[in-house]
């Protein structure tokens, strides 16, 4: 299977006052093409870095980060980003807001052709109906499903996930990892999620990568072989909570917290 996202030998550091900041060392990560693949680790990692050097948005000190065959020298519009906070614009609509990205990306594309892609994927999670609402008068959740039709509309090769459910109650979480599910049965895109929730990394990803402590290398890779849509129930499985028990261990090892060496890739079946 070809990979689509490949992180070689990234090493990179941030210049402080108090001399060079080493954040990633070494970091070598492959993601086929049509994968989801989270990353988990211990606070301050360097998980936001990759992140940003992957959408070309920083480049490292070491290493190459390539993309569909090409190595990454510039900010790539084929990538799609969702954050934590939705960072909706509250002098637009939903509709405007979702739009936004064709109108910087495609800006010859009809108005009418862009507000049907629109329209087509917030049917998609439940949002018919509410197009021309204005941000402050959605949830939580309800501004969450936006932004990732946002981040999708250009139909990116690459749809980066930095934490997007973080901020979200139990319920809303879980309801939209289920929806991540269903747009990826509708949508072709190769995922990078960011997480800090082992369940949610379990839940949603073909392949999870553990990072060390700072600066962060690839300290474990987990392959979970389960393909379509899961059951929110899978997570509950005795084979889930191995999974978990497993993955929790290494974040132990990552944050210091016993000596035991770290198993460097495992699969799970």
């Amino acid at each position: 299977m070809t990979n689509l996202i490949e992180i070689r030998g990234v090493t990179h550091a941030y210049k402080t006052a108090a001399g060079p900041l080493p954040v990633l060392d070494n970091l070598e990560i492959a993601i086929p093409e049509g994968g989801f693949c989270a990353v988990v680790g211990p606070s301050g990692c360097g998980k936001s870095t990759l992140t940003r050097l992957i959408a070309g948005l920083m480049f490292p000190d070491q290493g190459e980060v390539w993309l569909h065959g090409e190595r990454v020298r510039s900010p790539r519009r084929s990538v799609g980003m969702a954050f934590q906070n939705p960072v909706l614009l509250e002098w637009r609509t939903i509709l405007q807001n979702v739009i936004l990205p064709l109108e910087i990306v495609d800006p010859r594309m009809p108005k009418a052709k862009k507000e049907a892609r629109a329209r087509e994927l917030l049917a998609l999670v439940g949002l018919e109906g509410f197009e021309d609402k204005r941000p402050s008068e959605l949830s939580g959740g309800m501004r969450q499903r936006a932004s990732l039709c946002r981040s999708l509309v250009h139909r990116p090769e690459v749809l980066i996930l930095d934490e997007p459910f973080g901020a979200l109650d139990a319920f809303t979480r879980e309801d939209l990892w289920q929806l991540m599910h269903r747009l990826r049965a509708e949508e072709s895109f190769t995922a990078l999620l960011i997480t800090h929730d082992l369940r949610e990394s379990v839940y949603l990803a073909d392949q999870v990568v553990v990072l060390s402590g700072r600066p962060a290398r690839t300290q474990y890779v987990l392959d979970i072989d389960m393909p379509g849509i899961r059951p929110i129930d899978m997570l509950y499985t005795a084979r889930s909570v191995e999974w978990l028990a497993t993955l929790r261990r290494q974040i132990e090892i990552a944050q210091g917290r016993t000596a035991e060496p770290a198993t460097s890739t495992e699969t799970a079946t």
